[in-house]
C-alpha cells in the first residue's frame, strides 16, 4: 500500500466532483454545496450518529443504505437540517430528488448530508439552486476535489482529505476521502462527516461491514469535547472500475481492509489536530486491563478530562490527573501494579511517583500518555487534543 500525495475523493477512478455557493454559510466567498458522482452504479455503505436527534439526511440515508445501486452524494454545509421535523425530511428527499433528475437516476441512489446550525430550515431554493450549479461544475480535476473539500467544511480551519493505492490479485485499486470536523467530536460518531470513494468491485452488504469495522477503531477513537452530533456520518461508495475485487475473505481482502483504515485514521487523526483552538495531538494508550471494552473505558476518560485537556494544554505533566481519571471510571485496575509514561517518561509506578520529570514531553504538538492498569492484557487507543480558551471563545460565538 502506498499513500497518494495530495491524494483526495478523485485519485480513484469512477468518480466525478463539483462545488458551489449558494449562501447558505455565512463566511463570505466560501463554497457551501458539494457534490460526488459515481458515473455508474456503485456500492454504498454508511455509518451514522447514534444521537436520537438524528438529523433529516441521516434518517434519509439510513432508509437508502447499504445499496449498491447509488450514484451520488450531495452535502451542504452552514445548516444542519436537524430538528426540522417532517418538512426537514421533505427538503432532505427533494434535495435527493433534485440530484436524481439531474443525473438521471432514482431518489434513492443518492445520499444526503448536511452540516452547520441545527433547528433552522434549509433555503431550499437557495440550495437547490447550489445543487444544479455544483452538478454544472462537475469535473475529475484535482480543483473540483479540493472545492468539494472546502464546501463541507464548518468551524474547521483546513481542508482533510487523504488518499492510498494498494493491490488486490495484480490489480491495483485506489481509495480517497475526504472529512470535516473540528468540534462536537466525540465516539458515535464523532460533528463530523467523511466521504470515501473506492474503485473496488465489492458488495455493498460486504463493504458496509468492512466500514463499520474501519470506523469502531479510527472515527470512533476520536474525541475533542465528548460530544456526539446529530448528524455524523461516514459514507462510502465504491465504483467497481478498476476492476480489483474485494473477496469475502482472504489476503485481497485484508488488503483492501488495511488501505481503508489508512484513510480513515489518517482523516480522523486530521479530525483532532483540528480540534476547536486544538494546539496539541494527544494519544492515550491503555493497555494491562481485563477486557478491550475496559481499556476503552479508561482511555475515553482520560481523553474526555477537562482538567487531563487543560493541564497538556499549558504544559503541565499533571499525572495525578490522569490518574484520577482512569480511577474514577468504573474500571478494574490495581493502583500499586498501575504504571503511567508520559512520552516515554514513567512518572508513576509501583503506587508511587517516580519524580521524573516529564515536562518536554508534553512540550511539544504531540502527546503520548500510555497507562498499564495491572490487571490483563487488553489494549485500546483513543485521540484527543487539549483544550484552550480559543474553544471557549469559538463555541461561544457559534450560533451567532
Amino acid at each position: 500500500m502506498e499513500v497518494i500525495k495530495g491524494g483526495s475523493i478523485l485519485s480513484p477512478q469512477g468518480f466525478r466532483a463539483g462545488f458551489s455557493r449558494c449562501g447558505i454559510k455565512t463566511a463570505q466567498g466560501k463554497p457551501d454545496v458539494a457534490l460526488i458522482l459515481s458515473d455508474t452504479p456503485a456500492a454504498g455503505a454508511g455509518v451514522f450518529t447514534t444521537n436520537r436527534f438524528a438529523a433529516a439526511p441521516v434518517q434519509w440515508d439510513r432508509s437508502v443504505l447499504p445499496s449498491d445501486e447509488m450514484r451520488a452524494v450531495v452535502v451542504n454545509s452552514g445548516n444542519a437540517n436537524a430538528c426540522t421535523g417532517e418538512k426537514g425530511m421533505r427538503n432532505a428527499r427533494e434535495t435527493a430528488g433534485l440530484v436524481a433528475e439531474l443525473v438521471g437516476c432514482r431518489a434513492e441512489q443518492v445520499a444526503v448530508s448536511s452540516t452547520g446550525i441545527i433547528g433552522h430550515q434549509l433555503p431550499m431554493d437557495r440550495l437547490l439552486a447550489g445543487v444544479r450549479a455544483a452538478h454544472a461544475a462537475l469535473s475529475r480535476d484535482e480543483a473540483a476535489a479540493r472545492g468539494a473539500e472546502q464546501a463541507i467544511m464548518t468551524t474547521d480551519t483546513c481542508p482533510k482529505a487523504c488518499a492510498v493505492e494498494g493491490e488486490i490479485e495484480g490489480r491495483a485499486f485506489r481509495i480517497g476521502g475526504m472529512t470535516k470536523g473540528a468540534g462536537m467530536i466525540a465516539p458515535n460518531m464523532a460533528t463530523m462527516l467523511a466521504f470515501i470513494t473506492a474503485d473496488v468491485h465489492i458488495p455493498a452488504g460486504r463493504l458496509s461491514e468492512i466500514l463499520a469495522s474501519a470506523a469502531e477503531l479510527t472515527f470512533n477513537r476520536i474525541t475533542v469535547d465528548g460530544d456526539s452530533s446529530t448528524n455524523d456520518t461516514v459514507l462510502a461508495l465504491a465504483s467497481g472500475a478498476s476492476g480489483a475485487v474485494v473477496p469475502e475473505v482472504g489476503p485481497g481482502r485484508e488488503a483492501f481492509e488495511q488501505a481503508l483504515s489508512h484513510v480513515m485514521r489518517d482523516l480522523s487523526l486530521q479530525i483532532v489536530r483540528d480540534g476547536e483552538g486544538a494546539t496539541k495531538l494527544v494519544e492515550v494508550k491503555v493497555e494491562g486491563a481485563r477486557t478491550a471494552e475496559a481499556a476503552e473505558t479508561v482511555a475515553r476518560a482520560v481523553a474526555e478530562s477537562q482538567l487531563v485537556k487543560c493541564a497538556i494544554h499549558g504544559g503541565d505533566p499533571n499525572w495525578g490527573r490522569i490518574l484520577c481519571a482512569a480511577g474514577y471510571c468504573g474500571v478494574e485496575l490495581e493502583p500499586l501494579k498501575v504504571e503511567l509514561k508520559i512520552g516515554g517518561v514513567t512518572v508513576f509506578k509501583d503506587g508511587l511517583p517516580t519524580g521524573a520529570d516529564a515536562a518536554a514531553a508534553v512540550a511539544g504538538p504531540e502527546v503520548k500518555v500510555h497507562l498499564n492498569l495491572g490487571v490483563g492484557r487488553a489494549a485500546a487507543t483513543v485521540w484527543t487534543c487539549d483544550l484552550s480558551k480559543q474553544y471557549i471563545e469559538i463555541n461561544a460565538e457559534y450560533h451567532t
